[in-house]
């Protein structure tokens, strides 16, 4: 009975014994696990605050090219009744080729966009003078004067031609000296008058000119009552606006003279803002070829300088 009750203890110490060694190495094992999981927790830690940051620095740098890329709103002068170049269609919409090349030039530079206000001719300088415009888009030709007073595109955009405009079937009209003693009407200020002005100057005022403040539309319906004999303008522009009033009237004689056009700023910080961006432009699209595709579209040749 006496051994019975040694072995009994000495088995009930060698299970603590055991016991105990067990739990030490679990205790260990445990610590062990939490300093191999302190650095791994450490590094998530690290690159979470590494992603906010790399965030915040995409954030920062897409505010800055935004900034940079902020879209200029430019008022645009126009007339909206000198079809091909600026008129309004049958859905109301504004159109034309000078609106359809700042269009396209909205295209190659997505910081501009163009907003049109028509008027009449007579106003279009003087809104551009009075900060009610930005720029000009009308067939606008650089005479002296303009370039002294105006900034104006480096790049042509298209080139005018200037030509004698009568009633469909007269014969008797094919140059200036068949126009001795009859009448050639002209709109003010347009730059089609110069060679009737210069024509008449050197031979003896021998023309009679007169003068409308209305624009091509009026000087046709004029030609056709018999009103005047002749006017100046290009050609183009004539027989598209005669088509549309159903007017009767054809080009004659030699092309008086062929002009670039241009688009016309103010002199001042913007205006030469606008002048190198949209030049910029106009050079893209010359040197793609877009713009001589677009003056075919709507002239059925290129009236565009290069292809002169």
């Amino acid at each position: 009975m006496k051994k019975k009750i040694v072995l009994g203890a000495l088995l009930i110490a060698m299970a603590g014994i055991f016991g105990g060694c067990g739990k030490a190495e679990s205790e260990t094992a445990a610590k062990s696990a939490e300093e191999t999981s302190a650095p791994e927790e450490i590094n998530e830690s690290e690159a979470e605050a590494g992603e906010a940051e790399a965030a915040e620095n995409e954030e920062t740098q897409t505010a800055e090219e935004t900034a940079g890329d902020e879209v200029i709103t430019v008022s645009v002068g126009t007339m909206g009744t000198y079809s091909p170049f600026s008129y309004v269609d049958e859905n109301d919409y504004l159109t034309g080729y000078d609106i359809e090349v700042l269009r396209k030039v909205e295209e190659v530079d997505p910081s501009l966009h163009f907003e049109f206000t028509t008027g009449p001719w007579e106003s279009l300088f003087v809104g551009l003078d009075s900060d009610k415009f930005q720029m000009l888009a009308n067939q606008i030709s650089g005479t002296d004067e303009r370039r002294e007073k105006y900034y104006l595109t480096e790049n042509p955009y298209h080139t005018a031609v200037n030509q004698l405009i009568v009633k469909k079937g007269r014969t008797d009209i094919n140059g200036f000296e068949d126009l001795v003693g009859k009448k050639i009407g002209l709109t003010v200020g347009d730059a089609h008058n110069i060679e009737a002005e210069k024509w008449n100057e050197e031979n003896g005022n021998s023309l009679t000119l007169v003068y409308y403040e209305e624009d091509i539309t009026t000087l046709l319906q004029e030609i056709v009552n018999g009103k005047i004999d002749a006017t100046l303008n290009d050609p183009a522009v004539a027989i598209s606006k005669a088509e549309i009033q159903g007017l009767d009237v054809e080009p004659v004689g030699e092309r008086l003279s062929e002009t670039p056009v241009f688009f016309i700023f103010k002199q001042d910080e913007l205006g030469k803002t606008l002048q190198e961006k949209i030049d910029a432009a106009l050079g893209q699209l010359i040197e793609s070829g877009e713009l001589s595709t677009l003056s075919t579209e709507w002239f059925e040749a290129d009236y565009t300088p290069q292809g002169k």
